[in-house]
């Protein structure tokens, strides 16, 4: 299985981002569950997003006003759309999917200038 994400760059605070994540494989079925989680420089990974086959998402404290997460199941692709950023919005993020097991992308830089 293949984690393919995209959409990361440098942006200027209070400017938009998408990010999208695709998975693929021969052996792959399709996803449970589809998210993102984001690590800053010297701090822990954290959660920031995540959407079940039912569509239902879930965001982080931090980010639940500002983001939102949402998938196309026939692409097995999972975006998330981040508004008004902030400069401590800068990290790694790593796309997450739950199959029969977890898989983790390679993560793609977020830079959030003041």
């Amino acid at each position: 299985v293949q984690l393919q994400a995209s959409g990361g760059g440098l942006v200027q605070a209070g400017g938009s981002l998408r990010l999208s994540c695709t998975a693929s494989g021969s052996d792959f079925f399709g996803p449970i569950d589809m998210g993102w989680f984001r690590q800053a420089p010297g701090k822990q990974r954290e959660f920031v997003a995540n959407i079940g086959n039912g569509g239902n998402g879930l965001l982080g404290d931090s980010v639940k006003d500002r983001f939102a997460v949402s998938r196309d199941s026939a692409k097995n692709t999972v975006y998330l759309q981040m508004n008004s950023l902030k400069p401590e919005d800068t990290a790694v993020y790593f796309c997450r999917v739950v199959g029969d097991r977890v898989y983790w992308g390679r993560g793609t830089l977020v830079t959030v200038s003041s």
